[in-house]
């Protein structure tokens, strides 16, 4: 038995005319008497007496009429409170740093609001320990940074390794490089973010490791005027590949031995509830850091 017997059969209790009950069900007239003598055959009663011009129920119909209305009934609110527990409101807060703001959280909001047009996004670009902060004070839902360097009791969700590379622009020695052993970086001038930053002190760390000491003339928390700077001189920045534009004309070159990976995540409260509105947004940064990640 399948729903829209039922529905054909309530359409025609309630008509008791073939020509009506089949306009109302938006179906043929042979369509829906075919459908009404298969859901009769299926229960092994007669639901209507044809003996007459008029169409009449039988007992049984009359029986079976109480019990197939109050199934649609029952079918129609569940459908009802799926939409309702699909309708996200209200305010999400977000905290991102600098990196994400440039093109993947704007794609994030723009993606979660088409889905979710009645709610409202609040992002603050913010540092690290910013983000951090503002998640144990509760004025943060979600934040979308780095692996914290240290042990947090903050959640972390990674979502995707992050290779770093060097940028430098077309006419800098190592823009035709495939790649560069990061020994390769000793002496160079470079634009790198502050310490305030655990990137920097990943990196710090890398230069440690390959032995080299590069000769670190401009520091700048913010990428795009990294990469502004890199495209008017002869300075090389080290930067994730995705906060480089294509149309920027620079040049990417991968970094090796080793190589410089960050780690990007979601950062939540432990203790708070996981909302509709942050499992709907976290879905949608999970899908768009995959895509973002293949596309590399």
């Amino acid at each position: 038995m399948e729903l829209r017997h039922l529905r054909y059969f309530t359409a025609l209790a309630e008509c008791l005319n073939f020509t009506r009950a089949a306009e109302k069900v938006h179906v043929t007239q042979s369509t829906l008497s075919h459908q009404i003598r298969k859901l009769e055959e299926e229960i092994g009663y007669a639901l209507f007496d044809r003996a007459t011009n008029r169409v009449e129920l039988t007992e049984a119909g009359e029986t079976f009429l109480t019990f197939a209305a109050n199934a649609l009934h029952e079918v129609e609110h569940g459908l009802l409170a799926l939409k309702s527990a699909d309708t996200i409101t209200g305010e999400l807060r977000i905290g991102a740093t600098n990196t994400f703001n440039f093109g993947f959280i704007p794609q994030c909001v723009a993606t979660f609001l088409s889905r979710h047009p009645d709610a409202k996004v609040s992002v603050e670009e913010l540092s690290a320990d910013g983000i951090r902060a503002k998640l144990h004070a509760g004025e943060l839902d979600l934040g979308i940074a780095y692996r914290p360097a240290e042990p947090s009791d903050l959640w972390f969700e990674p979502l995707h390794n992050e290779e770093m590379v060097l940028v430098v622009a077309p006419q800098h020695p190592f823009a035709n490089r495939r790649r560069l052993r990061m020994v390769e970086l000793h002496r160079q001038k470079l634009i790198l973010l502050p310490r305030v930053f655990a990137t920097r002190l990943m990196l710090d760390e890398c230069f440690r490791s390959a032995g080299a000491e590069p000769s670190v003339c401009t520091e700048m928390n913010t990428i795009a005027p990294m990469l502004d700077l890199v495209s008017r001189s002869q300075l090389g920045a080290i930067v994730s590949a995705a906060s480089v534009p294509t149309s920027s004309g620079l040049c990417i070159v991968p970094l090796t031995h080793p190589t410089p990976i960050r780690i990007p995540g979601i950062l939540r409260r432990r203790e708070t509830k996981h909302t509709k509105q942050m499992r709907s947004f976290s879905s949608i940064v999970r899908k768009l850091a995959l895509k973002r990640s293949d596309a590399r």
